[in-house]
């Protein structure tokens, strides 16, 4: 069985742990930070070393009881139970999603908090070391890395003729390419939008390079997203 002070070790280190994945997240500025993290690592701690501690208690049986005791039952309902927390983090904005990495995180350091809880210590500081490690090592090579950025471009013009190829020379001239694009007219106005959505390969989206749009004679509204 194992002593109060191991417990008291045990929930400590799993605090620590958590919370140094959660400063990480805070930094960054994400919704779930280094509080939610030292708690949710901590709760984790705990629903291990209670149920470690149920097993050591009844595995000998009761008597005129039959007990079959697995102590992994209440850890396993804590890893599926985790998943509304995850899904509180991840925001959907059209076609943007943020909150992955922290869902994951939420994840991990649950798992982290059993880990520790179970008495694997080895175990718990590696993967969480190797979770800081990514998330900040990681997050630096991205930053060097050309992946594809898109964007929204709504353009509101005059009715000029040709304006529609201006606007695609420009975007065309800065290495844009136009996933998808639409066109409509009031006639009243006698106003034209134009809609694209736009992708480019580079390490930072160039948006000022569209601001020529701006210039061009016509040109009412444009706007980038």
């Amino acid at each position: 069985m194992i002593t109060d002070l191991e417990i008291i070790f045990r929930l400590i280190l799993a605090s620590l742990l958590g919370g140094a994945v959660g400063l990480e997240r805070e930094v960054h500025g994400r919704s779930a930070g280094v509080r939610t993290y030292l708690l949710l690592s901590l709760g984790s701690a705990l629903i291990m070393v209670i149920s470690e501690y149920l097993f050591h208690k009844y595995r000998g049986g009761v008597p005129g009881i039959s007990l079959n005791v697995d102590p992994g039952r209440i850890a396993a309902q804590a890893i599926s139970g985790i998943g509304f927390l995850g899904a509180g983090v991840i925001i959907r904005n059209k076609d943007t999603i943020r909150g992955l990495t922290t869902a994951a995180c939420v994840w991990v350091v649950c798992a982290v908090g059993l880990t520790i809880g179970a008495g694997f210590y080895l175990y718990g500081c590696t993967v969480t070391a190797i979770t800081v490690v990514s998330l900040v090592g990681v997050k630096m090579a991205e930053r060097r890395l050309s992946r594809d950025w898109y964007q929204e471009m709504t353009v509101v013009s005059g009715d000029v003729p040709g304006q529609v190829e201006r606007v695609q020379e420009i975007i065309d001239r800065y290495g844009f390419k136009v996933i998808n694009s639409g066109l409509s007219k009031d006639l009243e106005k006698q106003e034209v939008t134009i809609t694209f959505l736009l992708r480019q390969r580079t390490v930072r989206p160039q948006r000022q390079a569209l601001q020529e749009v701006f210039v061009l004679e016509g040109i009412k509204r444009v706007d980038l997203k």
